[in-house]
């Protein structure tokens, strides 16, 4: 599939006028020239023409401007999102999504590049960052007629988080300007996600008896009322229920 080339590292004509993307952005420009553990708020704020109590009060910490920054691509793709490939696939719609969130993500690769490998090695960072992940491809999946709320919903979601992470593992080293390396390692991807999610349908299906048959046990009413109703049948006293005198 041919793409047009995407600039790595564009540059906004002018600083963004919206507070909290100035100072995503000033964080990722500083994240592209020095570790992610010596970058300090007030150099943030300063980067991002900001005072520190004007930062703290858009973001509680350095991770919550990542979060920030997957908000930023989240309206980027939503704005671009349109029914065109509704009637496509769903290995295409994915294909579509991924591509174009990393064509959202593009002008802060060279800061990601940095950041992603520590963020790897902090599992309550890396923990944080699926959340966020989690809610953001909630909507992606949405985007694309892809449901999310049904008994699968969440395994597809979880599973487009696992998928993104493994394309971005090449993507952040992939300098070629139509992104073959990327595109080949996600058209892998996605035929092993199908495969998955084609056994785990089959699963879901052929238990579906035995999950009825649980839900009918444990929605069933207490054993006590049971005996009270037999024994009503038979026309029997139960001391356990009798009036209160």
């Amino acid at each position: 599939m041919a793409r047009k080339p995407v600039s790595p590292q564009a540059e906004p004509a002018a600083p963004a006028a919206d507070p909290r993307k100035r100072a995503v952005e000033a964080l990722m420009r500083l994240a592209a020239g020095q570790p992610w553990d010596q970058i300090e708020l007030p150099e943030i704020a300063a980067e991002a023409g900001l005072t520190l109590a004007q930062l703290r009060g858009l973001f509680p910490s350095k991770l919550a401007m990542l979060g920030g920054l997957t908000r930023m691509v989240d309206d980027a793709v939503l704005a671009g999102s349109s029914d065109d490939l509704m009637g496509e696939p769903f290995k295409e719609r994915m294909f579509d999504l991924v591509m174009r969130r990393l064509d959202a993500l593009a002008p802060y690769k060279a800061g990601l590049r940095r950041i992603l490998p520590v963020i790897r090695r902090d599992p309550l960072a890396l923990a944080a960052l699926n959340s966020g992940a989690v809610n953001s491809w909630r909507y992606m999946l949405a985007s694309a007629g892809i449901p999310t709320e049904d008994a699968l919903g969440t395994v597809r979601v979880q599973g487009a988080v696992l998928l993104m992470a493994r394309v971005s593992e090449v993507w952040l080293d992939d300098e070629e300007p139509e992104l073959s390396k990327t595109m080949a390692r996600l058209d892998r991807e996605l035929k092993t996600a199908g495969c998955i999610m084609a056994r785990v349908e089959d699963v879901h299906r052929l238990t579906a008896p035995l999950r009825g048959l649980a839900r009918a046990i444990c929605s069933g009413r207490p054993l006590k009322a049971r005996r009270r109703e037999r024994a009503s049948d038979r026309g029997e006293d139960n001391e356990d229920y009798a009036p209160a005198i």
